[in-house]
């Protein structure tokens, strides 16, 4: 007698369901960029949307609740000159999202509680530093004002928001497909256009592990796991899509590496560190894996595939502060289709108790960071703080988003003062005043007079060679022929 053996897991019975067409959003004119982006950017107060535009570059900001056919009208964020690339809200900020461009510019935008009523185009600040397009950007997830951005110019730059600059530089060595910090934000992986995976000291440049990745042509992603493993998402030489979980000082060694199928997308994930799930899922594709990462081999155990009947254009996770925990709602994703739809998808563990359950919601990413962006260049990691929503997730209050810029050592130099006017030279300016008003009334003549002399000449004069005998009287107009 045999018995087959079923790994025990909460997450067996986890599915995927579409919410109905009212709750999600309609008549989108979502963007036809090629760009390998989410397109898609999701908080619990607003989802944003990469939209179609000529003449430059914009996004559609939507408050969660504005659900139905959106007006082609509706205000933008249309700042950019060039076609938006990336997009990602500040995770400490519901209000705050960053946005970059074509144009070689990061732009960062303070979204009003509701949403926008007329087209926002004066961005907060602009981080002016790449010289090419800029395709990827990623906020810390614990210091506070840190920006991540590579650009088309194998640049990484790391900024600070909240006063303009570039705190640090790294030169990357290839074209960059895909970057991502550590859980602590210590160090940044990347994957690139020579194949090769590295992990980066992001405040000194330092490359601490090198290591060949997928061998496929096609661009690999990168995530950074809560425990400090990798995984990397990526193509086979005979182009079949994989998948590898590693061990950051040990790239080159892949504690699994599995094959899914053959397909052009290139595999997107989206991690939960709340309870390690991973999920899988691609532009083109029509379905999205999910799996759950553990401890014991084979580390990556795979769970269900949601299926649908229409390819997916983008995607957008929303944080666990933003999912329905009474429904035990794991996770909610925001599916973009070519059509200009974007269908809303909520995963959920089945349960028979509407009580709150601790085992599907450890404590989870809050709204408030751990750390400055001083301390944070100085030297200092910190792991993100965590909140229980037992109680529900109550948003932290904001202050309004400021940046406050160093001051320019210009203001600093001596300027010319101008003296006040004294009383003879204020009567000389009247004189001079009267003397301009008198030249006006004269020109006002002369121009009425001007304007008598070309009516005068209005009526024809025929030439003597046209009429002969003709004798005429410039003297005393109109001019007549002689009988």
């Amino acid at each position: 007698m045999s018995f087959r053996i079923v790994r025990q897991s909460k997450f067996r019975h986890v599915f995927g369901q579409p919410l109905k067409r009212e709750q999600c959003y309609d008549n989108i004119r979502i963007t036809k960029n090629s760009w390998d982006s989410n397109f898609c950017a999701v908080n619990p107060k607003f989802i944003a949307i990469i939209t179609e535009i000529a003449g430059g570059g914009a996004f559609l900001v939507l408050p969660l609740f504005k659900t139905g056919r959106i007006d082609v009208s509706y205000p933008q964020v249309a700042g950019h000159k060039g076609p938006v690339m990336d997009i990602a809200w500040c995770p400490h900020n519901d209000n705050v999202i960053a946005s970059a461009s074509d144009d070689t510019l990061v732009r960062v935008w303070h979204i009003p509680d509701g949403g926008l009523v007329r087209p926002l185009i004066d961005p907060v600040v602009e981080l002016v530093g790449h010289q090419k397009k800029v395709g990827l950007i990623q906020w810390h997830l614990s210091a506070n004002n840190i920006l991540l951005s590579a650009g088309g110019d194998c640049k990484i730059y790391i900024w600070n928001v909240g006063t303009g600059e570039i705190l640090f530089q790294i030169n990357h060595p290839d074209v960059i497909y895909d970057c991502c910090w550590s859980w602590d934000g210590g160090r940044i992986v990347t994957t690139c256009k020579d194949k090769k995976i590295r992990v980066y000291d992001p405040r000194t440049g330092e490359i601490e592990q090198e290591a060949m990745g997928h061998e496929g042509a096609k661009p690999q992603r990168a995530v950074y796991l809560k425990n400090g493993l990798i995984l990397t998402t990526g193509f086979s030489r005979m182009s079949e899509r994989q998948y590898a979980l590693r061990s950051e000082v040990a790239l080159d060694s892949p504690f699994t590496l599995e094959v899914l199928d053959i397909s052009n997308g290139v595999l997107i994930p989206f991690y939960d560190p709340d309870v390690n799930l991973l999920y899988l899922c691609a532009k083109g594709d029509s379905n999205i894996r999910y799996f759950e990462i553990t401890d014991e081999p084979p580390f990556v155990h795979y769970i269900n595939t949601y299926q649908s009947t229409v390819p997916q254009r983008g995607m957008g996770m929303m944080p666990k502060r933003g999912c329905d925990i009474k429904h035990c709602e794991i996770s909610r994703f925001f599916r973009l289709h070519s059509s200009g739809f974007c269908e809303i998808l909520s995963f959920t563990v089945p349960r028979k108790s509407d009580q709150y359950q601790d085992d599907l919601y450890p404590n989870t990413l809050a709204d408030v960071p751990a750390i400055s962006s001083e301390e944070w260049a100085d030297g200092k990691d910190a792991e993100p703080i965590l909140i229980s929503l037992k109680e529900g997730f109550i948003p932290t209050k904001k202050q309004e988003f400021k940046v406050m810029k160093k001051p320019n050592i210009l203001d600093k130099m001596p300027k010319h003062t101008v003296q006040a006017p004294s009383a003879a030279s204020g009567k000389k300016i009247e004189e001079l005043l009267e003397e301009m008003k008198k030249m006006k009334i004269t020109i006002i003549n002369h121009e009425r007079r001007i304007r008598d002399l070309e009516k005068i000449l209005e009526f024809p004069i025929a030439s003597k060679e046209s009429v002969p005998g003709l004798m005429t009287d410039f003297r005393s107009p109109p001019f007549i022929f002689p009988e």
